[in-house]
């Protein structure tokens, strides 16, 4: 097949026209054209009031060769690339059959470890998959306990349990990554097979929503299963056990759940995620290398759908092909800081994301239809350890726990957040009622001044950002907006170095991956880090070495969101 790039053409063409534009590109007549694959859509908006597609065609054409030699030097105009993922090994089973075989253990079933364990499971390795919090439909429903009734189940929550966090959020599927093996065709496909729509497949910006990936999570939980592998939940590791690994250094032996079991294993997928701060603290007891690393923190931000629609489409209501309008914004401020949106949720709402008592945290989610009166971003300022939480890498922890319990006492306790109108936070007065835009954060909101729990810095670069935003976004500094505390859990706070073999750097058999490692920021990269780190394991069980380029992936992984 010959792939077509850039190819434009008005929001309301009709099928007849895609054809058409495709032989007119290529210099073939229509009849000469077959099949034609949507590989990526997109669009552009750039001009105000006139919306066009921009696709990424797959075209099988009559005689392929001549057209691509006939366009040999054009860069829109080229064969299609095999974008199938192969799997590194082929005789898992065989493997694991031998007399002594320790299965792989993965601790994490968020979009990494889920990803990590059905690479492995369809590799025929048949992991233990630890996950400390309850299985989805569960977990909805203690979730669901907070957000209506101010009660915390600390191990079962937006942070913890099947799914992970991405599991009660927009469901976005695009990152940053380089990924010249083809890791996120591979999520994405695996994502398609378990009840997400295909369209994900070509989107250049798709998204799920929270409903569908709860039954995609339960999908994905089922092939596992029935590939060999095992879940438990309520499986809280909270020691791991090393001895000498016969050169110098330590090698993982065992686990230790809260509830005393040890379970024996010497290959560990680490996805636990960045909120799992116990288990970080254990880690680091454990004397397992890890440095703290740049986050963010902020607010999120809310506004009517409409006039996120209007600033970016020149219209309220958009094209159902679009949907409701997003947007990305970056400030870098003054006083030397970077003001950013993050996770912005078109037609969505605010949620409760804290896992621990006492403590207020914010978040922002979708369902797929994004069909919310409000939009919501988080508009977050970036914090370094140097700068702001010199002490060791988990000082970057004690600043979030810092921040939040500030927000749960400025909210009034019961889980309710502080808010305030981006008019009296710009005036530099507190909220004490609010204006049109009704914020979505449940159990709820109390007015206030938001300055009391976020810090200094953050408070004078979101001011000076808001009205810089006004100018990118009409309508984004609407006094009757409303802005919710606080964002603290944009990225881990630390980092597990790990080496060219997936493994960390002082001990073998554990190999940190995902979020809360420091190796992705979103729920693809996530899933792509988990794939990498899956072949890491089944190599390493079968006494081979990674390739070049998949060793600079282990250590060179880049986040995104």
């Amino acid at each position: 097949m010959i792939r077509l790039t850039q190819l434009r053409l008005p929001i309301d063409h009709t099928q007849a026209e895609l054809k058409q534009a495709a032989a007119a590109r290529m210099g073939v007549a229509e009849a000469d054209i077959g099949q034609i694959i949507v590989f990526r859509r997109g669009h552009d908006a750039r001009r105000r009031g006139r919306i066009v597609l921009v696709y990424t065609l797959d075209c099988a054409v009559r005689d392929e060769a001549a057209v691509l030699a006939a366009h040999a030097d054009a860069r829109d105009i080229m064969p299609t690339p095999d974008t199938s993922y192969r799997f590194v090994l082929n005789d898992g089973a065989q493997l694991a059959a031998r007399p002594g075989f320790m299965r792989p253990v993965v601790i994490g079933a968020g979009p990494c470890g889920l990803m990590a364990a059905l690479v492995l499971a369809q590799m025929g390795l048949r992991p233990l998959v630890l996950e400390r919090g309850k299985a989805v439909r569960e977990r909805t429903v203690d979730t669901f306990a907070l957000w209506r009734k101010s009660i915390l189940t600390p191990e079962s929550n937006v942070q913890f349990g099947e799914g992970g966090a991405g599991t009660f959020s927009d469901g976005k599927l695009y990152s940053q990554v380089s990924d010249p093996r083809h890791y996120g065709r591979k999520v994405l496909d695996a994502f398609v097979r378990a009840g997400a729509p295909e369209e994900i497949l070509h989107l250049s910006h798709p998204h799920i929503g929270t409903f569908r990936l709860v039954s995609m999570v339960e999908h994905i939980r089922a092939e596992i299963g029935a590939l060999g592998g095992e879940y438990r939940f309520g499986a809280h590791v909270t020691d791991f056990i090393t001895d000498d690994d016969g050169a110098g250094g330590q090698r993982l032996t065992a686990l230790r759940l809260a509830d005393g079991e040890e379970i024996a294993a010497n290959h560990v997928v680490l996805a636990i995620g960045h909120s799992a701060r116990d288990t970080f603290t254990a880690l680091h007891a454990a004397g397992v290398e890890m440095v703290a690393k740049p986050f963010s923190i902020g607010v999120r931000i809310e506004h009517p759908q409409s006039v996120i629609n209007t600033a970016r489409y020149g219209q309220p209501e958009t094209p159902s092909l679009l949907g409701a309008a997003d947007y990305r914004l970056v400030h870098h401020a003054t006083n030397g800081r970077s003001v950013y949106s993050f996770c912005m949720c078109p037609g969505g709402t605010v949620v409760a994301a804290t896992s621990e008592v006492g403590q207020v945290v914010t978040n922002g989610m979708s369902q797929y239809s994004r069909a919310e009166r409000n939009a919501n971003a988080g508009i977050v300022v970036g914090v370094t350890p140097e700068r702001d939480y010199p002490g060791g890498p988990l000082a970057g922890i004690a600043f979030q726990r810092e921040w939040e319990r500030k927000a749960y006492e400025a909210g009034g306790g019961r889980y309710f957040a502080p808010a305030q109108t981006v008019g009296d936070f710009l005036d530099g007065r507190a909220s004490t009622t609010l204006g049109d835009v009704v914020p979505s954060y449940r159990p709820g909101v109390t007015p206030c001044d938001l300055s009391a729990c976020l810090p200094d810095f953050a408070v004078t670069a979101i001011r000076e950002a808001l009205p810089a935003f006004e100018r990118k976004l009409t309508g984004f500094s609407m006094r009757d907006a409303v802005m919710t505390g606080v964002e603290t859990r944009t990225s881990s706070p630390l980092r597990i170095p790990r080496g060219a073999d997936g493994q960390g750097v002082n001990l073998r058999g554990l190999f940190p991956a995902g979020e809360g490692a420091g190796y992705a920021g979103g729920i693809l990269s996530a899933g792509i880090d988990g794939i990498r780190i899956a072949e890491a394991v089944a190599l390493s069980l079968a006494g081979r070495a990674l390739e070049a380029g998949a060793q600079r992936g282990m250590t060179h992984a880049t986040e995104a969101q």
